[in-house]
């Protein structure tokens, strides 16, 4: 095996007029070559950061240089989720309906403080503190709004992280099936599935402390 300086590795024995024609390599390294050099984002956005994911496509960031400038407008062609914006309660179900949508291999980009943890909004009775409570999140950007440099750069991060996967270890190859996200529920508030067994136990638990106060007899003053 030699590299591009043509320096041979141990137990690979090219012959020298074939080392300009053949390279030695691994099958994880040419699989997510292929897939980091053409990464569909779902065309997509929730507020102010989603002007700033249009410009990082525009001429002056270029984001074709990457291969990512292909923004699919059906979950069922992208493989990459880039949440830029605000999430509010109201949103959050159709995002999780749309990441499951979405086949694998598949990411998700957290862009901006709101998607990240709730940016100044964090407080407010309508919003949703990171979209990493309901989602799997690949990368965080920081910012607000984060600049399009910021953006491509969390873009190249998670071209570093694909570069690293490998198709033994991956989640869309294993037996085992993925399931779905529960489809958060939006009544008086916003409800998680997955959290049904523990709002149950501790409606119970408050139930039985608030019986347990009433039977107990009133004391009387002297």
């Amino acid at each position: 095996m030699s590299d591009s300086n043509g320096i041979q590795s141990p137990g690979y024995e090219i012959p020298p007029e074939l080392q300009s024609q053949v390279t030695v390599t691994t099958l994880d390294r040419i699989y997510n070559w292929g897939r980091r050099s053409s990464i569909w984002p779902m065309m997509f956005g929730l507020a102010c950061c989603a002007i700033e994911m249009i410009c990082t496509a525009a001429s002056r960031y270029d984001l074709a240089r990457f291969g990512m400038e292909v923004m699919r407008a059906s979950p069922r062609q992208a493989d990459l989720m880039i949440v830029s914006g605000t999430v509010t309660k109201k949103m959050i179900p159709t995002i999780v309906r749309l990441y499951n949508q979405m086949p694998e291999p598949k990411y998700v980009i957290a862009m901006g403080a709101c998607a990240s943890g709730g940016g100044p909004f964090k407080e407010g009775y309508n919003v949703v503190s990171g979209v990493d409570q309901f989602v799997p999140v690949d990368v965080y950007i920081p910012g607000c709004p984060p600049t399009p440099q910021a953006l491509l750069h969390g873009l190249i991060t998670l071209q570093k992280k694909i570069d690293r996967e490998s198709i033994k270890s991956v989640r869309w190859y294993r037996k085992e099936a993925i399931d779905a996200i529960p489809i958060p529920v939006l009544g008086p508030d916003l409800m998680d599935p997955r959290e049904y067994d523990r709002i149950k136990q501790y409606a119970q638990e408050k139930l039985a402390k608030q019986e347990s106060a009433e039977s107990e007899p009133a004391v009387e003053e002297a």
